[in-house]
C-alpha cells in the first residue's frame, strides 16, 4: 500500500504529534533560556557584590594605613613632649632662682639669699612630688640594699648596728621605680675587746710552787 492510501486518521495522529513534540521542544527551550538568564542575573550580582566588597576593602585598607601613620606620629610625639608638663611645673622655679641670683647680684644681704633659695628649692620638691618624684628616706633607717647604696661602715656606740648613720647623697624614687639609690654611711657591729677568761681564775705556771 502506498502512503497516498494511508488512513487519513492516522497522518492526523502524526501531524498532532509532530506539533506536540515542537511544542515541547520549543518548552524546554523556554525553560533554558529562563535558566540562562536567571544564572547570567546572579552572576551580574556577585560581580557587583565582589565590586563592592573589593571597593570597601580598598577604603578600609586606606584608612588602617592612615590610623597607623597617625599612631606612629602620636607615639613620636608622645616621646618627644613627655616631660612637658614636668618642664612646665620647672619653669616657675627657674624664674624664681633668676631673681634670687639677680638679687645676690645687686647687693643683697645674705640671710635673704638663703630664704629665697630655700623657696626655690622647696618649690623644686614640691614640683617635682607632682609627678611621683619623691625623696628616698635614709638617715636614722635601717640600711635596705634595695633603695640605699652603702659608700662606708663605721662603729657608733649610740646606734644599731645595719642603721644609716649618714647621708652622702640623696636617692629618689618615682612612683615605685628607683631613680638612684641614696648613698649612705652605714653603722656596724662593735668589736669586742674582751678576753673570755678576763674575770676568771687565774691558771698556775708551770714554774710556780
Amino acid at each position: 500500500m502506498s502512503d497516498e492510501t494511508k488512513n487519513p486518521a492516522q497522518s492526523t495522529d502524526s501531524a498532532a504529534t509532530d506539533e506536540m513534540n515542537l511544542a515541547e521542544a520549543s518548552g524546554q527551550c523556554s525553560e533554558g533560556q529562563t535558566e540562562i538568564d536567571l544564572l547570567r542575573d546572579q552572576l551580574k550580582a556577585k560581580e557587583e557584590e565582589a565590586k563592592n566588597n573589593y571597593e570597601r576593602f580598598l577604603r578600609q585598607s586606606a584608612d588602617l594605613d592612615n590610623f597607623k601613620k597617625r599612631a606612629s606620629r602620636d607615639r613620636e610625639d608622645a616621646i618627644r613632649f613627655a616631660n612637658e608638663a614636668l618642664v612646665k611645673e620647672l619653669l616657675p622655679v627657674v624664674d624664681n632662682l633668676e631673681r634670687a641670683v639677680a638679687h645676690a647680684k645687686g647687693g643683697g644681704n645674705g640671710e635673704s639669699v638663703v630664704e629665697g633659695v630655700e623657696m626655690i628649692l622647696k618649690g623644686l620638691f614640691d614640683a617635682l612630688a607632682k609627678h611621683g618624684v619623691v625623696q628616698i628616706a635614709a638617715v636614722g633607717q635601717p640600711f635596705n640594699p634595695q633603695l640605699h647604696e652603702a659608700m662606708a661602715q663605721v662603729e657608733s656606740p649610740g646606734h644599731e648596728p645595719n642603721t644609716v648613720l649618714a647621708e652622702h647623697q640623696k636617692g629618689y624614687l618615682l612612683k615605685d621605680r628607683l631613680l638612684r639609690p641614696s648613698l649612705v654611711t652605714v653603722v656596724k657591729a662593735l668589736k669586742s675587746n674582751e678576753k673570755k677568761n678576763q674575770n676568771g681564775p687565774v691558771e698556775n705556771s708551770p714554774t710556780d710552787d
